[in-house]
C-alpha cells in the first residue's frame, strides 16, 4: 500500500515547484522538513492554511525547519494562487510565499505518498489530495504523520508545538506529556534508571505517588 510509515526514509523525488525544480533530499539538506499537502489551488480552506503557514514561516525557520507544500495543480496556477494567499494575509499580492509549492498535476507524488482522500472528489470524479503533514528529521526519516480530511483545516500552531516536542525528545531522554508547551515540565522516559536520571537532570526529578505504588510518573524541568 502506498504511503509512509514512521521511521521510513523520505523518497528522494524530483518535482517542479514555485521556486524551480528540486530534488527532495537536496532541498532538505541537514535541516528538519515539513511537507504538507493541499486538495487544490484556489480553494477556501487551503488558502487560509497557506496564509497561516506563511505567517509562521519565521518560527519554523528559527527551528531549522524547511517547509514545502504540495497541491495537484500546475506551477503557473500555484503562482497565481500565491497572489490570493498574500492578499488574504493583508499583504501585497506577490507570486511568492516563504516556501515552495510542489506541482503534482498528475497526482503521481500524492499516490506514492498515500495522500489521496477517497471521499473527496473533483468534478472529473478524481480523488483530491487529503491534508497530510509529514515531518522529517535531519536523517530524512519520517518523525510525524498527521492526516486530515479535505474538509478540515489544520492547526499550524499545533504543528509548531509538535516540532518543538520532536526536536526536544530527539536529543534529550524525555517525553512531553499531554498539552505540553515549551517551558513546561517534561517526563523522564521509562527506560532511564533513577540514578542515571538524577545525573542527567540536575534540576531534579519529581515522582508523583500513585495508588499502584509504581513510580513511572517522573517529571523534570525542561532541559536546555
Amino acid at each position: 500500500m502506498p504511503g509512509l510509515l514512521l521511521g521510513d526514509e523520505a523518497p528522494n523525488f524530483e518535482a517542479d515547484t514555485t521556486q524551480g525544480r528540486i530534488r527532495f533530499h537536496d532541498f532538505l539538506g541537514d535541516s528538519w522538513g515539513i511537507l504538507f499537502s493541499h486538495p487544490r489551488d484556489f480553494t477556501p480552506v487551503c488558502t487560509t492554511e497557506l496564509g497561516r503557514a506563511a505567517k509562521l514561516a519565521p518560527e519554523f525557520s528559527k527551528r531549522n525547519v524547511k517547509m514545502i507544500a504540495l497541491s495537484i495543480d500546475s506551477v503557473q496556477d500555484h503562482l497565481s494562487w500565491c497572489k490570493d494567499i498574500n492578499a488574504y494575509n493583508g499583504e501585497q499580492p506577490a507570486e511568492k510565499l516563504p516556501f515552495p509549492i510542489i506541482a503534482d498535476k498528475n497526482r503521481e507524488l500524492a499516490v506514492k505518498l498515500g495522500m489521496l482522500d477517497p471521499d473527496e472528489l473533483d468534478k472529473e470524479g478524481m480523488p483530491l489530495t487529503a491534508r497530510v503533514v509529514f515531518v522529517f528529521g535531519p536523517d530524512k526519516k519520517l518523525k510525524l504523520s498527521i492526516l486530515y480530511p479535505a474538509t478540515t483545516g489544520r492547526n499550524f500552531d499545533e504543528i509548531l508545538r509538535v516540532v518543538d516536542s520532536l526536536q526536544l525528545t530527539a536529543y534529550k531522554k524525555v517525553a512531553t506529556p499531554v498539552d505540553w508547551k515549551p517551558g513546561d515540565s517534561v517526563m523522564v522516559v521509562p527506560t532511564l534508571p533513577d540514578e542515571e536520571a538524577k545525573k542527567l537532570f540536575p534540576k531534579g526529578v519529581f515522582t508523583k505517588e500513585l495508588p499502584s505504588g509504581k513510580k513511572y510518573l517522573r517529571y523534570t524541568p525542561q532541559p536546555e
